[in-house]
């Protein structure tokens, strides 16, 4: 764990704030240097989810004057919006995409200010973490962390609602780090792409389409290279079919299938460079063929 480095920590939330200072607890133990504590939360309506107001003041309590344990740390809660207007909870697929929208900007933002980030998507609506953990795939550098939490079951008990904030070293509580792509490191058109546009019903529609046509320039470059019969073969995998059923479709033998396919998958290695110990078969061009199905 590399320590020294300023950290800008993020949680989401619900009503159990504890995993908040309990994965602080954590990571400070470690040595990661945190200086902001940013808490993603869905914000109740007037006279609504009580939890969440009870975990507020809490975490204000433990972070409110900007230290935490002898640390000095900015404390920031972040209610997730639908543009202007307050966000109560993920209803829908029009939901989901404003909160991701919004935990995009926000993750978006502090990678332009190049802050190092970890995450916890332990607290709160699942969904919300989901969102969380797609939205940084795409902003993730190499030193960034996603987290996750065990805590035992008798813990689990005696933490629950916040009753304790904080745990002994011992008490088999401990994070687990999450292992994630982070695809726009690799991609980082994938990040230009995912910023704010006009309301969609998909957010990712336009790094998707980017990826598409990317897979779809190499599937045609393969495709020229391709005798007349490979092509048939490669088209019958693509509709799912085994080496067997192939065999049978275009009334050649098992062998004379295995030879094509070898050949075909020579040329993907090449064209989608990859690895001469990377493992591929059949399944690989079902995969990427599958949108020439039925031809």
């Amino acid at each position: 764990m590399q320590s020294g480095k300023p950290v800008v920590f993020i949680a989401t939330l619900g009503g159990q704030p504890q995993v908040v200072t309990l994965a602080l607890d954590v990571l400070l133990a470690k040595g990661v240097h945190v200086v902001e504590a940013i808490i993603l939360y869905l914000p109740p309506e007037h006279g609504g989810n009580g939890r969440i107001h009870n975990s507020l003041r809490k975490l204000d309590a433990e972070l409110g004057n900007g230290r935490y344990a002898a640390h000095p740390i900015r404390y920031r809660p972040h209610p997730i919006r639908a543009g202007a207007a307050l966000l109560h909870d993920i209803y829908d697929e029009d939901d989901a995409n404003s909160t991701w929208d919004a935990v995009n900007q926000l993750i978006s933002q502090l990678k332009r200010e190049r802050h190092t980030l970890h995450i916890c998507i332990s607290g709160g609506r699942r969904m919300l973490g989901l969102l969380t953990m797609s939205a940084a795939m795409l902003h993730f550098g190499h030193q960034d962390m996603l987290w996750h939490m065990h805590t035992p079951d008798d813990i689990r008990q005696q933490v629950n609602d916040g009753a304790l904030m904080h745990l002994p070293p011992d008490s088999g509580f401990r994070l687990i780090r999450v292992p994630m792509m982070p695809w726009g490191s690799y991609f980082p058109a994938l990040r230009t792409l995912s910023q704010p546009n006009p309301p969609t019903d998909d957010v990712l529609a336009a790094p998707r389409r980017l990826l598409d046509e990317a897979e779809n320039e190499k599937c045609t470059l393969l495709l020229a290279q391709l005798t007349s019969r490979q092509k048939e073969v490669l088209f019958a995998f693509a509709d799912g079919l085994n080496p067997q059923l192939v065999a049978k479709k275009l009334f050649i033998s098992i062998k004379t299938v295995d030879t094509h396919k070898t050949v075909i998958l020579a040329e993907c290695r090449n064209i989608w460079n990859l690895s001469k110990d990377s493992y591929l078969d059949y399944r690989f061009l079902a995969d990427k063929f599958e949108a020439f199905s039925g031809l």
